[in-house]
């Protein structure tokens, strides 16, 4: 008798198989508590930010775990394309990793291998805290393991974007999102991602990735911005960073008093 296939952990790419938005943020500041927070205010997944945020494994391994009790889905990124780096994130309970810098078919490649384990790819063994964040055994782990890791794919460079067609032909890509800050930088024009020119490239980025048909993702500014990527056809979209969004909160609390 074949053994029945186990139920995934992960819900996120069955949400977007069914053509679901889900909504999520980028977690930079170490602390439990932002993240216990975060997870129960209505995001769907959680970035944990181990490329730009100040974060070590051992906060990692906790924030990771600050989501448990919740609906939303702890994902990391990490600093470069390197197996080595995405290894540990997924074996302290990450359900996928988002990887920087997509900009070649090899690229994309080398971060789907990274996720899967043989003969699917090139993932090691050692997954030692990752069922206990998710209440299963090693065994339902594994068992499900290749289906709950998400391989998320950033365009972020003027060479991707040129190579757009060939990187979304990479099986394996679970989903692809835009980064327009790095997009920027790349053509020198940092921090100005309203430039036509920016703008232009995000477009095009945005055409070779509807044309694949691997759901896309990316951020925005708005309830605006985020409604008409919605009806372009984006599923997942990160609505700020965790010190934007606090930023943004003591903002709009302080708009309007007297001083």
């Amino acid at each position: 008798m074949t053994p029945a296939t186990p139920a995934p952990l992960n819900r996120l790419r069955e949400e977007w198989r069914k053509g679901r938005p889900t909504f999520g943020a980028i977690a930079t500041i170490p602390s439990i508590q932002t993240v216990q927070i975060m997870a129960r205010s209505g995001l769907d997944w959680i970035i944990v930010d181990l490329e730009h945020g100040p974060i070590d494994l051992g906060s990692a391994h906790a924030m990771i775990t600050a989501t448990a009790g919740t609906q939303c889905v702890p994902l990391a990124r990490i600093a470069a394309n390197e197996p080595w780096l995405a290894k540990a994130p997924m074996d302290i309970g990450a359900l996928g990793i988002n990887f920087p810098m997509i900009c070649s078919r090899a690229d994309a490649e080398k971060a789907v291998r990274s996720v899967r384990y043989p003969p699917r790819g090139d993932r090691l063994w050692g997954p030692f805290h990752a069922p206990f964040r998710w209440g299963v055994s090693m065994p339902e782990y594994m068992a499900s393991a290749d289906q709950d890791m998400i391989c998320m794919v950033t365009i972020e460079h003027i060479e991707a974007v040129e190579r757009i067609d060939e990187i979304m032909a990479v099986p394996g890509i679970d989903l692809a999102v835009i980064g327009p800050g790095d997009l920027a930088t790349s053509i020198d024009k940092r921090g100005r991602i309203d430039d036509p020119e920016v703008q232009a490239l995000m477009t095009r980025a945005e055409a070779g990735i509807m044309r694949s048909g691997i759901p896309i993702g990316g951020v925005a500014r708005t309830a605006e911005q985020a409604n008409q990527m919605i009806d372009r056809g984006y599923l997942a979209l990160a609505l700020g960073f965790d010190w934007s969004l606090f930023q943004r909160g003591i903002s709009a609390s302080l708009e309007g008093i007297k001083r």
